[in-house]
């Protein structure tokens, strides 16, 4: 199985998680791209948020990894774009959730709350679970919002 392209985002509270899952990844043999933070400085998480959502709904990547002090802020921003499912994960059970039930593409992060290990294992669970489809796709198909102008 081909691994998938990796985006990664994160604002100044998310920088050093996103760092050790960027040196996780590229030492796995994982394509990485980091669209910032690139130090923990403050900085606002939709400037770097919107460009990995962009990248993604144009097929440069696949996946994505976020990261944000709660990972909320991150997290609302990305669902914004039409094409883009992302799943606030904050332990593996709901890493796994988002993937085999919603399709996520985009994983977000609680900085603040979980430690460099639980971080590492919500990853690798991710990556590793597949969506399920079945009765799952018929609701991930209605999540982006309906043109309803011609109706």
């Amino acid at each position: 199985m081909k691994k998938p392209k990796i985006a990664l985002a994160a604002d100044h509270a998310g920088f050093h998680m996103k760092e050790l899952v960027r040196k996780h990844l590229s030492k796995e043999g994982y394509e990485v791209k980091d669209f910032g933070a690139h130090s923990d400085e403050d900085v606002d998480y939709p400037d770097f948020a919107h460009l990995l959502a962009y990248a993604i709904e144009k097929s440069e990547y696949d996946l994505g990894f976020i990261f944000c002090g709660t990972g909320n802020g991150i997290n609302m921003t990305v669902n914004k774009h039409q094409n883009i499912r992302s799943g606030l994960c904050w332990n593996t059970e709901v890493a796994e959730m988002a993937r085999a039930h919603n399709n996520s593409n985009v994983c977000a992060i609680p900085a603040r709350f979980i430690t460099s290990n639980e971080v590492l294992k919500i990853v690798k669970v991710y990556l590793n679970t597949e969506f399920e489809g079945g009765r799952h796709e018929r609701r991930v198909n209605k999540i982006p919002v309906p043109n309803l102008t011609n109706k």
